[in-house]
């Protein structure tokens, strides 16, 4: 299975999206259009445009409302990714040069700004009230989670609570504002925005794992990130959460003294990986990520049985069983 098949109820309005995405990025100012043009050519699998059209399809039908909605979460998408590059002082992104490694942290900042007030104000214009307390919630719990995250990799105690705290906020928030922003275009029923809500919070969570999981068992050639990535970042994730509450004090406090020296990371981030296969991290780690891809697909098993839903579902199969 790949994406097209995911997107293939939706592809004409996807690739209609496409062009109103780049009309809403569009600028007088000429660097501005310039940087806007060179992140088009870096479109990736554009999964959460998707989602909005597939969820909206699902519940009434897409309409103008929609492709604005698409339009938003992927300006907020954009602008996050952006400005996440500057943050993590990141060189390449999807296989080309970072907006910051050509244009420096200065206009890779503003361009992010930028991205994000088009989306507030291509809401604003048009009386989509509703749409912008869902994404600016989004934004909020963003920015929460990845401040939560950098304080707890100064301190390296983050336990399975405050992880999934982080991701979701982090990750599973935009994926659900995609879902709900899609319900909220075509339907007035607000049991319905929840069930859609649910199922893309719990796609997020499963999205997120599966990510982590390969981290410590991809490889560079298929994932894009090198193996162990996280580690030499001081990440701490399902995985390792599991195997060190699996082992004594010493052999944590001995993992933990690895994570907290630069030197050390770089020498030993193979024994990490090789501990929390031993420790049963990975399996653990695998289970809840198929758990939550459940509830996804429990989330909308009421609604009407469609092409979008079928599409959703093979969605929540492809995230849960992707090698990239």
């Amino acid at each position: 299975m790949n994406i097209n098949e995911v997107i293939r109820p939706v592809k004409s309005e996807l690739e209609l999206f496409r062009t109103k995405f780049k009309d809403a990025m569009a600028s007088e100012v000429g660097l501005l259009n310039k940087v806007a043009s060179y992140i088009l050519k870096q479109k990736g699998k554009q999964i959460r445009p998707a989602l909005v059209l597939l969820s909206a399809k699902l519940v009434g039908g897409v309409n103008e409302g929609t492709y604005r909605a698409a339009a938003l979460v992927e300006l907020l998408h954009t602008a996050t990714l952006v400005h996440d590059d500057v943050v993590d002082t990141a060189d390449m992104r999807r296989g080309l040069p970072a907006v910051n490694a050509l244009w420096k942290n200065k206009v890779a900042v503003l361009m992010g700004d930028y991205l994000l007030a088009r989306g507030l104000l291509l809401a604003l214009q048009n009386g989509d009230t509703l749409f912008l307390n869902i994404v600016s919630d989004a934004v909020r719990r963003m920015s929460e989670g990845e401040l939560l995250q950098i304080e707890k990799t100064r301190h390296l105690d983050i336990d399975e609570e405050t992880y999934f705290k982080i991701i979701s906020d982090k990750t599973a928030s935009l994926i659900s504002t995609a879902c709900e922003l899609g319900a909220a275009s075509a339907s007035t029923d607000e049991k319905v925005r929840q069930s859609l809500r649910d199922c893309g919070e719990a796609l997020g969570l499963a999205f997120q794992i599966r990510d982590d999981i390969l981290d410590y068992q991809g490889d560079t050639k298929n994932t894009g990130k090198p193996i162990g990535g996280d580690i030499k970042e001081k990440k701490i994730t399902l995985p390792l959460i599991y195997s060190l509450n699996k082992v004594g004090e010493e052999k944590r406090k001995e993992i933990i003294s690895i994570l907290k020296s630069d030197k050390k990371r770089a020498l030993f981030s193979n024994d990490i990986i090789n501990f929390v296969v031993e420790n049963g991290g990975i399996e653990y780690a695998d289970k809840v990520a198929k758990d939550y891809a459940n509830k996804a697909l429990e989330a909308i098993q009421d609604l009407p049985d469609c092409e979008s839903k079928k599409s959703i579902d093979l969605l929540v199969e492809f995230v849960i069983k992707r090698k990239v």
